[in-house]
């Protein structure tokens, strides 16, 4: 199962691969995508099995070099969990461009940007080493730098330059740190470091945290870091507003995971919770001073982002297994919001809520697939964002951190009101007849239908894909029980950095 583990990044670059020598043969391209994503998750399942079977972590070296100078894939539980979830929602959002038609996914460089990102973003997860992690995010930045902008509108190359600019300045933060942390331990294995990082000054040791978690916590868009992503991700195309929505702040709060828990463990607690209660309290702040659903989601990123955080500050097996849980829970809910948002701005010309309104009553489906993944999202039961918040809770009341637990409350609540905001505006509010100055979206006809299982006329497969993503979610609620004694499994692997070694050096 070794030699499988590289695919997962080797299959999506030989669909980019093609995709470029397709470039006038879009059909081809689309082709290339739908076979090698599916391909793709296929073989992330098969890891994820093999892990949990052997409770043993599958180890791939490149070229057959020792992890502590060569490329190192370490495919354990956490990775796994992640490359099965990222390729879902990566082939579920790809379905939507495809039957959303717009002009970026009929553009010839939207498939090859997009399986390079792919290929990024399964590499981050696998990533062995620190080096090969910040390989993977200029993968990321590179390809998403080209999703961002493929319309090349004003807005998307101002915005779009903006995140560049951030995100140069995360890589030059990162890349000293790489830099500084091989002059200090001579190497950059996760499997060597924990035991180096140990070895050296407190001083030292906690300069090389603190630069570590300001470079993933800028990618990750905690609080005061975030301000980059608010005016970043709105001006994108929906599809993939939404993949960078569900998944490249992820990969911050990944790394941010493995940083605190293998290299630097029980270490900066009592900054990572005020990291977490302002990213949780300004987020939804934001959210609830905003008059756009997109922009209002996007703020809701930030909030979200908290309460991963909040678990790594208050540490230990139990906050850690309900921070995988909330990061499992959260990337299908947040995907289908912007994916609901997605189907609004395309079938109404706009997102904003003074300009749309009885959306419920003119599509009964539509508004189902906005209120399951908001209440999700504002923690109610049964939902799996209650499940996670009170993982969350339970683990802070009993570590005794009862104010930030009373923020993390307040936090909920206000995301609550956020939801209600959009609902009432967009679902319930007075239909609004479209501003005489805008033109309608590409392909659109007429719009929504009265409810039945046609959600809309034209637009089905947008639908389809959305509802697989919500009904997803709702699968995550209904079998919480089991998933949260993997990610109870997964924290105690976390929480063990011996183990963590031994596995990759023993394999």
């Amino acid at each position: 199962m070794n030699r499988v583990v590289p695919l997962v990044v080797a299959l999506p670059l030989l669909g980019a691969a093609v995709s470029l020598l397709a470039l006038r043969h879009r059909s081809l391209q689309r082709a290339v995508s739908f076979v090698l994503l599916p391909t793709s998750l296929a073989v992330a399942v098969s890891l994820l099995v093999h892990v949990e079977r052997t409770d043993t972590a599958a180890v791939a070296r490149i070229g057959g070099w020792p992890s502590a100078i060569g490329i190192t894939y370490v495919a354990d539980r956490l990775a796994t969990l992640m490359l099965v979830i990222a390729m879902t929602v990566l082939l579920v959002v790809l379905v939507f461009a495809v039957g959303q038609r717009s002009r970026d996914e009929v553009s010839p460089y939207y498939h090859p940007a997009y399986l390079v990102l792919t290929a990024g973003i399964a590499a981050a997860f696998l990533a062995g080493d620190l080096f090969h992690l910040f390989v993977a995010f200029e993968v990321l930045l590179m390809a998403s730098y080209v999703l961002l902008t493929l319309h090349g509108g004003a807005d998307q190359v101002r915005s779009g330059t903006t995140y560049v600019v951030l995100n140069t300045i995360e890589s030059l933060l990162l890349v000293s740190a790489v830099g500084l942390v091989y002059g200090a331990t001579g190497t950059l294995s996760m499997a060597e470091l924990p035991e180096r990082l140990a070895a050296l000054d407190d001083g030292v040791r906690i300069g090389l945290h603190l630069l570590l978690l300001v470079a993933f916590g800028l990618k990750a868009a905690v609080f005061p870091l975030f301000f980059w992503l608010p005016d970043s991700y709105p001006v994108a195309p929906s599809p993939v507003t939404a993949v960078f929505a569900g998944l490249l702040t992820k990969i911050g709060v990944y790394a941010m995971i493995r940083t605190q828990t293998l290299l630097f463990p029980d270490e900066l607690r009592p900054v990572l919770l005020y990291v977490a209660g302002f990213t949780m309290i300004v987020g939804v702040l934001g959210a609830i001073a905003q008059s756009d659903i997109k922009r209002i989601l996007s703020f809701h990123i930030v909030s979200q982002v908290g309460y991963m955080v909040l678990g790594l500050a208050i540490g230990g097996p139990a906050a850690v297994a309900a921070t995988v849980f909330y990061l499992l829970h959260h990337i299908p809910v947040k995907t289908s919001l912007f994916l609901v948002e997605g189907i609004v701005e395309h079938t109404s010309g706009t997102s904003v809520l003074d300009r749309i309104g009885g959306l419920a009553r003119r599509s009964g489906w539509l508004a189902a697939l906005f209120l399951f993944p908001a209440l999700s999202l504002a923690g109610l039961p049964p939902l799996s964002g209650f499940v996670g918040k009170l993982g969350l809770i339970t683990a802070g009341l009993d570590a005794g951190q009862y104010v930030i637990v009373g923020v993390a409350i307040v936090g909920s609540l206000l995301t609550l009101v956020s939801m209600t905001k959009i609902w009432t505006g967009a679902f319930w509010g007075e239909v609004a007849p479209p501003p005489a100055t805008a033109a309608a979206p590409a392909g659109d006809g007429p719009g929504l239908v009265e409810g039945g299982p046609g959600l809309l006329r034209r637009h089905r497969t947008m639908a389809t894909a959305t509802a697989t993503l919500v009904a997803g979610s709702l699968v995550l609620a209904a079998a919480a029980g089991p998933l949260y004694a993997f990610c109870e499994r997964t924290a105690r692997d976390l929480t063990d950095p011996g183990a963590y070694t031994a596995e990759v050096r023993g394999s």
